[in-house]
């Protein structure tokens, strides 16, 4: 229900480094009551939450379609947008010379995606070999991607010109009410000082790129972890675990690793070459609920390869997704029929590399690692060691292991993060099918709108939308330029055409700041 304090009713001055009352048990706020709660006010045509790649993608598409960093604040934890990215990044086994998994186009730093990061690193190193991997992929060679270096660097080159830094504001945000009158108040405060006063951004538009909520545990290892109180022995793929690596460089051990997609590769990659390096006696686990040997999924486009137990696909989905035949299909559908698509489309999968292949091959036949399909049951520290059931086809089965390495992802549960669960809650979001927040082909959150006003969504957030694609490089891309084209539609900022376009990537490749 609704609710909404008089607005002829002045509001009871609070402290202001306490979150108001009044104002967090309404659904609706008028200038009027920020004013009565004591709290400064700042304008800004837009704001934008998260200060992620997300919301920096954002904001570049804005700055290059002529908005001035006075009309555009960014709200965020972060010192810098790539910082979450980066640490969930390495410590998930990607070195910063270490490949990702994203093509040559899909470069964020770079809306009209040439020259490619194929192109540039052509260039820089003087060598062809990257556009020769382009030209044979992926049958003769492996699908070119990027070293997270370069996509680091190229990222921080285009937020000093675009003067990223002076629309930042480091705070942690509370929520975004809607506004009497139309638009939104975000209510927030400074993250570096302890104890400081709220404040809130009275704005138009609100952008929102707030990412995962967490870390995900799957139930048993959550378990383990609050009723042994044990953080050594079962970790996270995203959280640092680097003493797992040092451990068993020093003495070698048993290793369990859950899940199967590119993290899960990735820590495998590390385990494999640990051994191979350093000659200690580790013996790998592979612990996977879904098990394929072959080619899956609907027949047609949607096969995919499966061997020994993974799946494989190149990339998060099929290419279609960014800008051919499915990206339309997916606009047209509705709730029901998108979700059935998202069954066939989706899944767990990882990439497909010649040199990953090479060591699971070594060490499947030299005999310490071993892929095991069934499903995870409880979980208890015996000494030094997690002794863990398995319920396999044959029966129970008990595993012993120095080590247990949870790859299965991050959590998405919107409700259970702060702003959106808010939102969800006070703001008139609701969630689309697959749980997530229902967005339009805009990315507009449906229901959410406030007379001139939108609160716009991209990220991991907004899967299960009109567009698939929405956690990837290229999807914030495109998720970017549908918000500036509907700002552009509702007069808020410059249509770019061929000529505009043409003279900002002239501005780019030269390094000219805006």
């Amino acid at each position: 229900m609704t609710t909404l304090i008089d607005v002829q009713r002045p509001v009871e001055r609070t402290d202001p480094t306490e979150s108001p009352p009044a104002l967090m048990n309404a659904d609706w706020w008028t200038d009027r009551m920020v004013m009565d709660s004591g709290l400064s006010m700042t304008d800004r045509p837009i704001v934008s939450v998260g200060g992620g790649i997300g919301s920096f993608v954002t904001v570049d598409y804005l700055r290059i379609a002529g908005l001035p960093p006075s009309e555009i604040r960014v709200l965020s934890n972060l010192s810098h947008p790539w910082q979450t990215y980066e640490h969930l990044a390495t410590v998930s086994q990607i070195a910063l010379d270490d490949r990702i998994r994203s093509d040559a186009a899909s470069r964020p730093d770079n809306i009209w995606g040439f020259p490619s990061y194929a192109v540039s690193e052509a260039l820089r190193e003087r060598t062809p070999m990257p556009l020769l991997q382009i030209l044979l992929e992926p049958v003769f060679a492996d699908f070119y991607t990027p070293r997270l270096r370069d996509v680091l660097d190229s990222i921080a080159r285009e937020a000093r010109r675009i003067r990223y830094w002076d629309m930042l504001e480091q705070c942690d945000v509370e929520c975004v009410r809607r506004r009497i009158g139309g638009g939104y108040f975000v209510l927030y405060r400074d993250r570096r000082v302890p104890g400081s006063a709220y404040r809130v951004a009275r704005c138009r538009d609100v952008h929102l790129a707030v990412g995962y909520t967490g870390l995900n545990f799957l139930p048993e290892l959550r378990e383990f972890r609050e009723s042994e109180n044990d953080f050594h022995h079962v970790v996270n793929a995203y959280e640092d675990h680097e003493h797992v690596y040092q451990a068993l460089r020093r003495r070698g051990g048993t290793v369990i690793v859950r899940g199967g997609g590119i993290v899960a590769s990735r820590v495998l990659e590390r385990l494999i070459r640990e051994r191979l390096d350093h000659g200690m006696p580790t013996r790998i686990v592979h612990v996977l609920r879904t098990y394929f040997s072959g080619a899956h999924g609907r027949q047609g486009w949607a096969r995919r390869r499966g061997h020994h137990g993974t799946a494989y696909q190149g990339f998060n989905y099929p290419k279609s997704v960014w800008g051919g035949q499915l990206k339309a299909q997916m606009r047209r559908l509705d709730d029901d029929a998108r979700r059935r698509v998202y069954e066939d489309i989706g899944g767990t999968t990882t990439a497909w590399r010649r040199e990953w292949q090479r060591q699971l091959t070594i060490a499947r036949e030299q005999g310490w690692y071993r892929v095991l399909n069934g499903t995870p049951g409880d979980m208890r520290l015996d000494g030094d060691m997690v002794t863990a059931e398995m319920c396999v086809a044959e029966g129970t089965l008990e595993l012993r292991a120095d080590f247990v390495i949870d790859c299965t992802g991050l959590n998405a549960d919107v409700s259970e993060h702060r702003v959106l669960g808010d939102l969800l809650s006070r703001g008139g979001a609701r969630r689309n099918g697959l749980g997530r927040v229902d967005v339009d082909h805009r990315f507009a959150v449906r229901g959410a709108d406030n007379g001139m006003g939108r609160v716009y969504l991209t990220g991991a957030a907004a899967l299960g939308g009109p567009f698939p694609g929405v956690d990837t490089f290229l999807g914030l891309q495109i998720a970017a330029q549908e918000i500036v084209d509907d700002l552009a539609r509702r007069g808020h900022c410059r249509r770019m055409n061929p000529i505009s376009s043409l003279a900002g990537w002239l501005r780019w490749t030269t390094g000219r700041p805006i």
